[in-house]
């Protein structure tokens, strides 16, 4: 087996699945990859064009700034806490007031982070804060003249997806205006390039603006408010070609530091707002300037030549490292939509994704869930850099995040008296979960770190990942045999109830044995076994003892079932919202432990998932999912069919369309795309990729089959 994963591990070094890459790209990635370059006339009133590295981004509106559309500067590390609550007696509250709610769970009383009705405005705070925080809007003023984007002519903007770099261009007045946006690669810094002559007559200025942060659960595609000055204060220090903004919001303080090549002076905040405005000198035609953000004052601006060496520099690394697919010598649409939407994600979740935490469903182009992030979902966010052979964009989060939230996991499954870890699901950085219903009774989450382990170690077969993962699978191992609770009726051990399945849309009192966790409690114990046998360490006897005495796998017929004794399954509204159990064989491998999958049952329940399920009731990852699941059982037109879904949409700059039930972007749309097509291109075990309909032209390469 070892030899097994270190054969693998060359291939992802110097060669792909299909054995036609030497280490040496044969594809042109360059030229496939700006084939797909987004172009704009007018701004979009749902997605800027973003310039960003992960952990930062900086979103434009057709002007290259944020002119008109006041799009959004967020990062990793930008976060606020409104004031706790004042009690009737004016005393604070804290959150060691809040205390959830009691439910009773296999014959005894457990407490569940939620809101409890006696103790509202602490739940409230607990679930709103903290907030991410829009860091700052720079855009154009025109001499305190009132400009609307219509008013501007031959309006033209391109991002070149190779570089990093929005190339922008209007007419105002007869007169052209060329602007260029960047972000370093390597710090949270947004440099600007603006040429034009109306900089020489005052006509043109760059402005700053600061807003409040909202307790908006949704703030899109706008993050914060300018209108509410008093309850915020901005401080000015310049000197002849910087300036340093201090931004304090209650107990929050951040800086954005600004330098400038071409004499200019700063002057602000305009009257009843934060808005500072940069004017050049006259004669000046062209500056260049770079903006910084961080917490804590920070001179060391980066020269604007420098942000746009870094970000070449950056990006055409990434372009050329890791795994790529060539569908261009394929004539069907079909495969011109999936290059494009490929192409587009892929810078998207760099941008968006690549951070030192999870990142949170909208990335970084606005607020969803207060910009808190969800543990189930990192699944969708994050394993796609492994299959596309990504790893230094993983490990900027992981394994890492798991260590410091194993803590407060451990913490919050001792409260419960289970062993070992419980992971959170709506997260704020420290590790905190909102209150909420679905919150603490969400399971899925729970084997996430045991499939990340288990690629990590395929491609890396040594010491290092076996023990940087060893403590977290451990937690995870230990609560998930721990809170199994053995039926002496059925002689097998039951998850739920009260739980949640991946669907949120059944009764959490009825529910018991959901068809996608049970096989996930399978695939996860199996992974936590094979880590303790591979360092020679002993095998907790209640891991293998629950493992292999879960309950069945729930069955309405020859078919799958949402969860076990569902009452007519497929005339319930049970068949709407995540198709689950398409993941059984979709996202997850058959099991490497008995009982073994039964494939009539599979193909049933694929089939009767595509004839009755509600699909309009689906969005993002269920179209990936549902495509995976068509792979591993052969179908590769339907698996085709169902990534161009008409309701998996993206927009004309591949980012993801959330619909009605959650904002646009919706990022993990973006994430399971690219492992749906990673799974397509570098197939899985025991069926080497790629896997496309009969009659493409495809070339891949450096992918390394999936589990």
């Amino acid at each position: 087996m070892a030899l097994l994963y270190f054969g693998l591990y060359l291939l992802a070094l110097f060669g792909s699945v299909n054995g036609t890459d030497n280490g040496k790209s044969k594809i042109n990635r360059r030229k496939v990859v700006q084939r797909f370059n987004p172009r704009r006339n007018a701004t979009s009133s749902t997605t800027p064009l973003q310039v960003g590295n992960g952990n930062f981004a900086f979103g434009a509106d057709i002007t290259g700034l944020q002119t008109f559309s006041l799009f959004n500067t967020l990062s990793t590390w930008g976060w606020h806490n409104f004031s706790l609550p004042i009690t009737p007696g004016q005393t604070s509250l804290d959150v060691i007031d809040f205390t959830g709610l009691y439910w009773w769970t296999h014959g005894r009383l457990v407490n569940y982070n939620q809101p409890n009705p006696a103790e509202n405005d602490i739940s409230d705070w607990l679930i709103q804060n903290p907030q991410r925080v829009n860091l700052g809007t720079i855009g154009f003023s025109f001499n305190g003249v009132e400009i609307t984007e219509d008013m501007l002519e031959n309006k033209s903007q391109t991002l070149d997806l190779w570089t990093g770099k929005i190339s922008s261009s209007f007419i105002y007045n007869g007169t052209e205006v060329l602007v260029e946006t960047w972000s370093d690669s390597h710090s949270d810094t947004v440099g600007v390039s603006v040429e034009s002559s109306l900089l020489s007559t005052g006509t043109l200025r760059i402005f700053f603006d600061f807003a409040l942060p909202t307790r908006n659960k949704f703030d899109a595609p706008f993050v914060g408010v300018f209108n509410a000055t008093s309850n915020h204060t901005t401080t000015l220090k310049s000197s002849r070609d910087a300036a340093m903004i201090r931004h304090d919001l209650d107990a929050t303080t951040y800086y954005a530091s600004i330098s400038w090549d071409r004499h200019a002076e700063i002057s602000g905040p305009v009257k009843g707002t934060h808005r500072y405005v940069l004017q050049p000198s006259r004669g000046v035609r062209k500056i260049q300037l770079s903006t910084t953000f961080s917490p804590f004052p920070d001179s060391n601006v980066p020269a604007f030549e420098d942000v746009v060496a870094a970000s070449k520099t950056w990006w055409e690394s990434y372009w050329n490292s890791g795994a790529f697919i060539d569908l261009s010598s394929t004539s069907s649409p079909n495969a011109t939509a999936l290059q494009r939407i490929t192409i587009l994600s892929q810078y998207l979740v760099a941008v968006n994704s690549a951070s030192s935490n999870t990142p949170q469903e909208s990335g970084l182009v606005n607020n969803g869930w207060y910009g808190k992030f969800h543990l189930e979902m990192v699944i969708w966010h994050s394993l796609h850099f492994a299959r596309w052979n990504k790893f230094p964009l993983l490990r900027r989060s992981l394994p890492n995040m798991y260590s410091r939230y194993l803590p407060s996991s451990y913490d919050r499954a001792k409260a419960q008296r289970y062993d070992g870890a419980r992971w959170g699901k709506m997260t704020d950085p420290t590790g905190r979960s909102a209150p909420g219903e679905i919150n603490s009774l969400l399971i899925w989450q729970q084997p996430h770190p045991m499939y990340f382990a288990e690629l990590e170690y395929r491609s890396y077969p040594n010491k290092k990942t076996l023990e940087s993962w060893d403590e977290i699978l451990t937690g995870s191992a230990d609560f998930m045999a721990s809170y199994a609770f053995y039926n002496e009726s059925t002689e097998v051990y039951d998850l739920g109830p009260p739980i949640y399945p991946v669907s949120e849309n059944t009764g959490p009192n009825a529910t018991i044995n959901p068809a996608f966790e049970i096989a996930y409690w399978r695939f996860g114990l199996d992974i936590a076994i094979k880590w303790k046998e591979r360092q020679g360490l002993d095998v907790p006897a209640t891991w293998t003892t629950v493992r292999d005495n879960l309950a069945p796998l729930p069955t309405d017929g020859d078919t799958l079932s949402v969860y076990e004794g569902i009452p007519n399954m497929w005339q319930n509204t049970t068949v709407q919202d995540h198709p689950a159990m398409s993941g059984v064989f979709g996202l997850l491998p058959p099991p490497s432990s008995r009982p073994p999958l039964n494939m009539t049952v599979m193909q049933n329940t694929a089939d009767k998932i595509r004839d009755a399920w509600d699909i309009a009731d689906c969005w993002g990852w269920d179209f990936p999912m549902l495509a995976m699941n068509s792979l591993r059982l052969g179908d590769m037109d339907q698996a085709v069919a169902y990534l161009l879904h008409p309701l998996f949409q993206f927009d004309d700059a591949g980012y993801p369309v959330g619909g009605s039930r959650v904002a646009t972007p919706y990022f993990p749309g973006s994430g399971g795309f690219l492992l749906a097509m990673a799974m397509m291109s570098g197939g899985w075990d025991g069926a080497e990729g790629p896997h496309f309909p009969e009659n493409w032209d495809v070339k891949v390469e450096r992918f390394v089959p999936g589990l």
